[in-house]
């Protein structure tokens, strides 16, 4: 029934009775109720009108305290090596526990509201969960002018290696030769 628009030129009933009077379809359970007992309102489809200007949204955007933990936490190590173990029902993510360790040293009060982020990654790690700091953080940034020389000292050593391993070809192309000849002609 592709591109079969019917639903649009009339109510279900009113389908259902013209399929009936030709001999289409039987008569379905829910024909006869309808007929006794109609709808004030006929169902019929309506094209819905295109809203103009700004719709308000009537959902308010839910936030809990931890979620700015966790947005944090994801921004500053990344969401760890290994995916969400959801087999298990007891499987708690790195996240979780981070969440979980930071609001226990917010709610024991000896950190500063600054310094918690940070000894909780400290406090963790003395617990044994590695939490590896995401992207450029891990390399120590460098100038520009030394990346060129080191660049260009890279090129002149690979190319000088590339030219050694030509003169090798060469000298190992050339001696081959005569070995060569000597079985083809064994008489000179």
């Amino acid at each position: 029934m592709a591109g079969n628009r019917l639903h649009r030129s009339g109510s279900v009933f009113s389908r259902t009775r013209n399929l009936l009077r030709i001999g289409v379809v039987e008569k379905p359970l829910w024909f006869d109720v309808y007929a006794a007992f109609p709808p004030r309102r006929e169902p019929v489809y309506k094209v819905p009108r295109p809203r103009y200007g700004k719709v308000q949204d009537v959902i308010r955007a839910i936030f809990y305290p931890e979620d700015e933990v966790r947005a944090r936490f994801y921004r500053v190590y990344g969401s760890g090596p290994r995916p969400f173990d959801l087999s298990q029902s007891n499987y708690k993510s790195t996240c979780q526990r981070f969440v979980e360790k930071y609001n226990e040293l917010k709610q024991e009060g000896k950190i500063e509201e600054e310094k918690l982020f940070e000894e909780t990654g400290k406090a963790l790690l003395a617990g044994g969960i590695l939490l590896p700091r995401r992207g450029t953080d891990k390399v120590a940034p460098q100038d520009h002018h030394d990346a060129e020389t080191r660049d260009s000292a890279l090129h002149l050593r690979l190319q000088t290696v590339l030219e050694e391993m030509q003169e090798k070809k060469d000298q190992e192309g050339q001696t081959p030769e005569p070995a060569l000849k000597q079985k083809e002609n064994p008489s000179s």
